[in-house]
């Protein structure tokens, strides 16, 4: 393989029922500081039908080129017709860098792809950099420059692994949504459009969808939600959860939770911070019974105002809270709770 054939950062940009999901313009954000570094241009893969009206939304979010590939075979998404399509994309164009959204379709689409393609994976990334490979210089082994290093959390998530793919291309890795920033779109902007169509050729691997069930939830999606009042285990049990639920319900927030308040049964995964969990930017996040490890942090430190209720002063959520209260979450929220409903009632 000559690596110096490979050029570009390219983003799947994935869209459903002709709908581009937020995904795909976090990763052209990202996309553009890593191309930056490099000195290369944003390349976005469009794959559906009738989706080429789509592509100045990307040109918008940072895209210098979009490649689109239209075939009816790709109106749903299928593994095998996608999967055809991206890797005869990557075949074709050599891109240095490709990055897929860690969604349901990219946690399908990705792995088979970087097989096809005979290159590695990293899965479910938090970090992306331009860096050096090894991280340090090792006697007797070259250091490699301008190498994808990949950020993401191993051993359930009780470790953070740094990892590169230095001697394939391309250097493939999906990205949990909610990690990276969408720039400011920048109206009226155009990119270049190529259409290619490798030709779909259905086998018996391509499944026949016999129906679409759109899947209905009451579940709030916690990395829309603006206000997050969330619990750990501190908490002490499911139904403590409820004064954590009066507290949200009073400031119109919604309620999410750590890791081990999952592990144990007490609330739904959807429902999860962290590094295996969900990553949230809400302008005001409530840690209460939360130690602050490191993967929870990292799923919330971004967070506009972090305030945190523990009755352990050194617990390391305070090392990242702009407002700290030490003392019994369970006298503590209530009374906070009390005093809100008070002033709102008092302001109306």
């Amino acid at each position: 393989m000559n690596l110096e054939e490979y050029k570009g950062v390219y983003v799947f940009a994935q869209q459903v029922d002709n709908e581009i999901s937020s995904i795909a313009f976090e990763l052209l954000g990202k996309a553009k500081d890593l191309a930056k570094d490099l000195n290369t241009e944003v390349t976005a893969v469009l794959l559906g039908s009738g989706v080429k009206g789509l592509a100045d939304q990307l040109a918008e979010y940072g895209a210098d080129k979009v490649i689109v590939v239209d075939d009816p075979e790709l109106k749903d998404y299928r593994t095998e017709p996608y999967a055809h399509g991206l890797a005869s994309v990557i075949n074709k164009y050599k891109p240095e860098i490709m990055l897929v959204g860690a969604t349901a379709i990219g946690r399908d689409l990705g792995p088979r792809v970087s097989a096809r393609v005979a290159t590695g994976l990293t899965a479910d990334c938090t970090v992306l950099e331009i860096g050096d490979f090894p991280l340090q210089a090792v006697p007797g082994q070259e250091q490699l420059h301008n190498q994808l290093l990949m950020t993401r959390p191993a051993f359930g998530g009780n470790t953070i692994a740094t990892i590169a793919c230095p001697y394939n291309r391309p250097q493939m890795a999906t990205v949990r949504a909610g990690v990276m920033q969408k720039i400011e779109p920048v109206k009226g902007a155009k990119a270049v459009v190529e259409e290619f169509n490798p030709g779909f050729t259905p086998d018996n691997k391509y499944v026949e969808i016999m129906d679409i069930v759109k899947a209905v939830t009451e579940t709030v999606d916690i990395m829309d939600a603006k206000i997050l009042v969330s619990g750990g285990r501190g908490v002490g049990s499911p139904e403590n959860f409820k004064i954590l639920e009066d507290l949200a319900e009073v400031l119109g927030g919604t309620v999410s939770c750590s890791r081990a308040v999952v592990d144990s049964g007490w609330k739904p995964k959807d429902l999860q911070v962290g590094q295996t969990g969900k990553t949230v930017r809400p302008n005001v996040y409530f840690a209460i019974g939360i130690s602050g490890a490191i993967q929870h942090v990292a799923g919330m430190e971004e967070s506009d105002i972090i305030i945190a209720i523990n009755k352990d002063a050194d617990a390391p959520i305070f090392d990242v809270a702009d407002y700290g209260v030490v003392g019994d979450l369970n006298k503590i929220v209530p009374k906070l709770t009390a005093a809100l409903k008070a002033e709102i009632a008092a302001a109306k």
